[in-house]
């Protein structure tokens, strides 16, 4: 057959006799055509920024948990491509009374709600106008928080969307130099809001509003353009920190300590949990987005872990470790030795001072304090209700001085110029050494009773003053006499079950855990207790006093008053004192009652901007961005456009 595939379509006449020179073939089809792969964009990947709608919502609550608080008004406004959609606003009938710095904060009184509709019949309407959109809302936890709570108290199921934080949001792309926080009141004037935020839920969502249009032209010059890089953003994982995951391989399970060590073999950082392989690796994952560990993981070459009998022995091990290196991450029980203390001197006419170290003998010891501002506070209460005298210098019987303006003004008795004698002046000391002691009822009862007819001749501000000055005062006897109700035991041991049939055990000297140890189900407690004590640490130091440092001692006691807790064994007397502070316990509750009415909606967590923010990887379209004069109001029109804030005219 010839060589081309198709005859010639008029072939010639055959020879007689001869073959045919050509003969006709049914060829195969041919085959179909093969689908085109394009390669995608960004734009292509997930939902653009520009299509989503978004509710951004805000509440005014009673309080500040929906445990024991109630919603008294909800705003929200419906956006799209930066167009207002539409807006939802309403008072809700919380069903109680509005306590009164609620209502000073917000201006939500009880009339106004009185006749307002109930949560019931207001969570269905604004859940059809939430339907199908992003919620938004700044501290996103609290506000999605309530409405969750009252879909749960109503029965009505909660829309599972996706949701955006503008408060952590603003903490990943605004840096410290920029905003000294994240907070509304702090970015609403940085970005220019039509609305300032005045604790009204529809101003603060429409001030919420004009914040998070400001941060989405921080993202399009990134490279994120779709919700799924958006919501993405915020739990995006550092490439060098995924890349030091393999440092946790040979972390074991259980309870014990575990150190991140720098180039140096240096400690970086000392931690405790009680499942110390998830709580390791989870320093390389998304949940972790502290700025101080992303410092730390990048300059950890290896984790050493040490496993412990139970979560005392790790938390002691932890405190011990962090005394002694110091890791420069850590910032908690660093520095133990910097604690306060308030000394009665030990000479002729005893004075109060601030002092860093307990020495045995050299007079009576009130604390520690944390800080020289609480321990100033106890000193100014004790001077409030005790005419001790304030002078530095030491006194003499013999050699007289002049008296000061104290003398003048009543609140000292003025031994440096003979009026007060030593027998005089004693019975005054005595009333601090023995708050110290045992009862501190003639040195706190002044003090209340001041409080009481401050209040009552309406000086408010004087008389919250001194309340906070004797809170400080009876939280640190109460302090010294715990410690002390451990210091002078000999030895005890304690023990917890596992949670498995056995138990979690601890032997305490002096306020120290010597030994711990874990007597599986099945084996003799006993047996397994005087191998504990036979190798248990012997401490040093003078009986009586504390041989461990306070926080230590106030870890044993905490563990010791958990439910569950059994006292097996004690050498000598394990007791409280009498009457000690027992009586002051409403006083100390009201006082931190009245704390968190001041501020019930404070957001503890760290929304602290960062020197250098981390940032998404830009996408191709953000690579070429940069360079060139005008770069930066270039960068941010992109930003706009992408996110559907301005047209791309």
């Amino acid at each position: 057959m010839p060589s081309h595939p198709v005859p010639p379509p008029f072939p010639p006449a055959a020879t007689e006799g001869a073959p045919p020179a050509w003969r006709q073939v049914a060829l195969p089809a041919p085959p179909p055509e093969r689908p085109r792969y394009l390669q995608a964009t960004i734009d292509d990947i997930g939902t653009p920024l520009a299509e989503v709608t978004f509710v951004v919502v805000d509440l005014e609550t009673t309080g500040g948990s929906p445990k024991d608080s109630a919603i008294t008004e909800i705003g929200a406004v419906k956006v799209r491509g930066g167009q207002v959609l539409g807006e939802f606003q309403t008072l809700v009938d919380p069903g109680r009374e509005i306590p009164p710095y609620i209502s000073v904060l917000t201006g939500i009184t009880s009339m106004m709600v009185a006749a307002a509709p109930r949560i019931d019949s207001v969570l269905p309407a604004f859940l059809e106008f939430a339907r199908g959109t992003v919620l938004v809302a700044h501290n996103a936890p609290f506000d999605l928080g309530f409405l969750r709570a009252a879909c749960e108290e109503t029965g009505t199921p909660w829309p599972m969307s996706a949701s955006v934080d503008t408060a952590v949001l603003a903490r990943r792309l605004l840096t410290r130099d920029e905003v000294p926080n994240c907070k509304l009141g702090t970015l609403a004037p940085f970005f220019s809001t039509s609305t300032q935020p005045c604790h009204r839920a529809l101003d603060d969502a429409r001030a919420t509003v004009d914040v998070l249009h400001g941060l989405f032209e921080r993202l399009g010059p990134l490279g994120v353009t779709s919700l799924e890089e958006l919501t993405g953003l915020t739990r995006q994982v550092d490439p060098q920190r995924r890349r030091k995951r393999h440092l946790a391989e040979h972390v074991p399970s259980g309870p014990g300590v575990y150190l991140f060590r720098g180039p140096r073999d240096e400690p970086l950082y000392v931690g405790t949990s009680n499942d110390l392989r998830t709580r390791v690796r989870s320093y390389f994952s998304a949940g972790e987005q502290r700025s101080r560990m992303t410092e730390m993981i990048a300059l950890a070459e290896r984790i050493e872990a040490l496993p412990c009998a139970h979560d005392l022995e790790a938390a002691v091990r932890e405190l011990r470790l962090i005394a002694e290196h110091k890791p420069r991450y850590n910032r908690r029980s660093r520095f133990p030795e910097r604690a306060l203390w308030i000394r009665l001197t030990d000479e002729v006419f005893p004075r109060l001072s601030v002092v860093r170290r307990v020495r045995p003998g050299a007079g009576v010891f009130l604390g520690p304090f944390p800080d020289r501002r609480a321990a100033d506070a106890a000193v100014a209460a004790v001077h409030e209700s005790l005419p001790l005298r304030q002078c530095t210098t030491r006194l003499s019987l013999t050699v007289l001085g002049t008296a000061c303006a104290l003398a003048g003004m009543g609140r000292c008795g003025a031994p440096c110029t003979g009026a007060q004698s030593r027998e005089d002046y004693a019975p005054i000391a005595a009333v601090f050494a023995a708050a110290v002691a045992c009862d501190p009822h003639d040195l706190v009862a002044p003090l209340l009773d001041r409080v009481e007819r401050l209040a009552g001749e309406g000086r408010y501000e004087d008389a919250a003053v001194l309340r906070d000055r004797v809170a400080v005062l009876v939280r640190a006897v109460r302090r010294r006499q715990r410690l002390e109700s451990l210091a002078t035991v000999p030895e005890f041991v304690i023990a917890r079950p596992d949670g498995g049939g056995g138990w979690q055990l601890s032997v305490v000297r002096r306020g120290r855990l010597v030994a711990a140890g874990v007597a599986e189900r099945g084996r003799s407690v006993r047996g397994h207790l005087a191998d504990l004590r036979a190798t248990a640490e012997t401490p040093v130091g003078p009986d009586g006093e504390l041989a461990a440092s306070v926080d230590e001692t106030e870890l044993v006691l905490r563990w010791m008053e958990k439910p569950g807790t059994r006292l097996v064994d004690v050498t000598g007397t394990l007791a409280s004192r009498t009457p000690g502070t027992g009586q002051y316990s409403d006083f100390l509750a009201r006082v931190d009652a009245g704390r968190a009415e001041r501020d019930p909606f404070a957001d503890n967590r760290s929304l602290s901007t960062r020197a250098q923010p981390d940032r998404v990887t830009p996408g191709q379209r953000a690579a070429r961005a940069g360079g060139g004069r005008g770069s930066g109001r270039a960068a941010a029109r992109r930003g706009r456009v992408a996110t559907g804030l301005a047209s791309p005219a």
